[in-house]
């Protein structure tokens, strides 16, 4: 689903937890699709880009787009999520965990 949303072979998401988030939508352009029954996807009906992932595996997160946020985080990439069915076309070399697990 994240590589159908988001047109690309992968996505990096960075999770937060819901309540550190404060979320300003001044022009009423934030709006949240259902993509499934457990996930819903945050985006903006100006721009239609993806802005933000939530879902009942990750209960009480908010999974924000990297490529949003410039400059440094204070942490990198963890894991793989849903590796099982990331696209043939596209190697990953690294050692996070979710490959195979």
């Amino acid at each position: 689903m994240c590589q159908l949303a988001h047109g690309a072979g992968v996505v990096t998401w960075v999770g937060c937890a819901t309540e550190t988030v404060e979320i300003e939508d001044t022009g009423n352009k934030l709006c949240w699709y259902k993509s499934s029954a457990e996930a819903e996807r945050g985006f903006c009906t100006q721009c239609g880009t993806s802005l933000f992932f939530r879902s009942t595996r990750w209960p009480g997160e908010l999974h924000i787009a990297r490529a949003l946020i410039a400059g440094e985080l204070d942490r990198q990439p963890a894991s793989h999520a849903f590796y099982d069915s990331h696209v043939d076309w596209m190697t990953l070399a690294d050692d996070l965990a979710g490959k195979g697990d």
